[in-house]
């Protein structure tokens, strides 16, 4: 296997010496866009900058600096491409869009599910496990996150909502009876612009449920076979709206493990601070200084988590959560 960096994202991935480049990244999970796949569109065009690559229609070898098609080129061994195509975690700029409601439901008694299509989807790019704003005449954007893959067409959205919270229930209002709402899309930069060369534990409460299933979606859709574990924290036997999927995500990926954490369990006793559910990751056996971690929920069981895993040996630059940067320690 030869090791493919690709400029100036910093992005890696391993290709094997049969594979094209782009087939590659692609079981990586890093999204090079693509159309035609033979070299025509030109879209996935990079520039070599270390290495020698072949190009598989005339079986020549590309020429330090010159141009190649991704999708018609071969690796002969490390490489370094050029390609601003291809963006970093976090680093896409937020753009607004015009979505049409497809379909709002509810999933349980306080969570609907809500799908969302966008009429040129092709222009819209995002990393899984990133998040969107909707914006309402004369109201603040509401923010949640994105519960579907990058790969999917249409975007999904978990939106928790009940009479006593005001703003979520105005979406909810809103998207049920409008045709069409504005969104500003993508934030967030705690998401995953490749597959990890690590395994990964994912630590949810509540809600936070939407940004691991767009990780673990993603992650299903390449390569990657490293132990992943999902946490998933929540009071009530009845606030885990989508028990049943992710049961079949470990029952179908053996690599897989679900561990739901349940407040009214038996002699379960849930703090208002989450201790029960970071007590169960620190139990967890993972070894702390080869794992990362990506964590969705309150800023108090963040913290809370980041602080109890960095004692026990787990780097501070393997710790992910938008909590991070929306709500950020003084």
């Amino acid at each position: 296997m030869y090791r493919v960096v690709l400029k100036p994202s910093g992005l890696s991935y391993d290709v094997g010496p049969d594979d094209d480049l782009l087939s590659a990244a692609a079981r990586a999970g890093i999204d090079v866009p693509a159309a035609c796949r033979n070299g025509v569109c030109e879209i996935c065009e990079a520039r070599l900058l270390v290495g020698a690559v072949l190009n598989t229609r005339n079986q020549q070898k590309i020429p330090v600096t010159e141009r190649l098609m991704m999708c018609r080129s071969r690796a002969l061994g490390d490489l370094e491409l050029e390609i601003n195509a291809v963006m970093a975690a976090g680093n896409i700029q937020p753009r607004k869009f015009q979505a049409k409601v497809v379909d709002v439901r509810s999933i349980s008694h306080d969570v609907f599910r809500v799908e969302l299509q966008l009429p040129r989807r092709r222009e819209l790019s995002f990393h899984a496990g990133q998040y969107l704003s909707v914006h309402l005449p004369d109201a603040d954007p509401c923010y949640f996150s994105i519960a579907s893959s990058p790969s999917e067409q249409n975007i999904e959205l978990h939106i928790q909502a009940s009479p006593d919270w005001v703003s979520a229930q105005k979406v909810i209002d809103a998207l049920t009876t409008g045709g069409e709402v504005t969104l500003e899309l993508p934030h967030g930069k705690a998401c995953l612009a490749a597959a990890p060369a690590k395994p990964l534990l994912l630590v949810a409460a509540g809600t936070g449920f939407a940004q691991m299933k767009s990780l673990v979606d993603y992650l299903r859709g390449t390569s990657y076979d490293q132990p992943v574990k999902l946490y998933w924290g929540v009071r009530r036997h009845e606030d885990m709206y989508l028990r049943s999927l992710a049961q079949q995500w470990e029952q179908d990926c053996p690599p897989f493990t679900f561990l739901p954490v349940v407040g009214d369990d038996e002699d379960n006793d849930w703090g208002g601070h989450h201790d029960q559910l970071v007590r169960a990751v620190l139990a967890s056996g993972m070894d702390w200084r080869n794992v990362e971690v990506h964590a969705s929920g309150s800023p108090t069981m963040v913290y809370t988590l980041m602080d109890a895993l960095t004692e026990a040996g787990l780097p501070e630059g393997a710790f992910f959560s938008d909590v991070l940067e929306y709500a950020p320690r003084s």
